[in-house]
């Protein structure tokens, strides 16, 4: 364990001491961040992680994308909505199981690959990161989500 975080029990806490404080702010600035090169598409951050989804292969269930993006149908459904009122993807029942939604790009929201190419360029030079820190940045804090398990926990 690092020193800086072994501290004696009767010591109250310290935020600026706390890895999850840490995360939280850094969650919050890096969509923050993205806002700029999103608003131009039209994309909330949450919507871009649902495009990247789709751009690597659809169509998704909406369970299938759920579980990626470690989201439940609840935030899901309505995200989803909006993203067909905004003629990005269609909501269709699978033919094969009524019970599944199977999410499809429009021609539009593929068209948006395009345009969205530069943003993970762009905010690699923003983050002020090498490739290759910025690579092992990300396995150190996917190891980290790994070693807390699953969501329910």
């Amino acid at each position: 364990m690092d020193a800086s975080f072994e501290r004696n029990e009767q010591t109250t806490p310290v935020l600026d001491e706390q890895l999850c404080f840490a995360l939280y702010t850094a969650s919050h600035r890096i969509i923050r961040a993205y806002r700029p090169y999103l608003e131009p598409l039209g994309l909330t951050y949450v919507q871009y992680l649902v495009m990247l989804v789709l751009w690597e292969q659809a169509p998704r269930s909406v369970g299938e994308l759920g579980r990626q993006l470690h989201l439940d149908s609840g935030t899901l459904t309505p995200l989803l909505k909006r993203m067909e009122k905004s003629g990005l993807v269609i909501r269709e029942r699978d033919t094969d199981d009524e019970r599944r939604v199977l999410i499809t790009l429009t021609a539009q929201g593929d068209t948006l690959r395009h345009k969205a190419r530069e943003i993970s360029d762009a905010m690699l030079c923003d983050t002020e990161l090498s490739r290759p820190d910025a690579m092992e940045l990300r396995e150190r804090i996917v190891s980290l989500v790994d070693s807390l398990g699953q969501e329910t926990r």
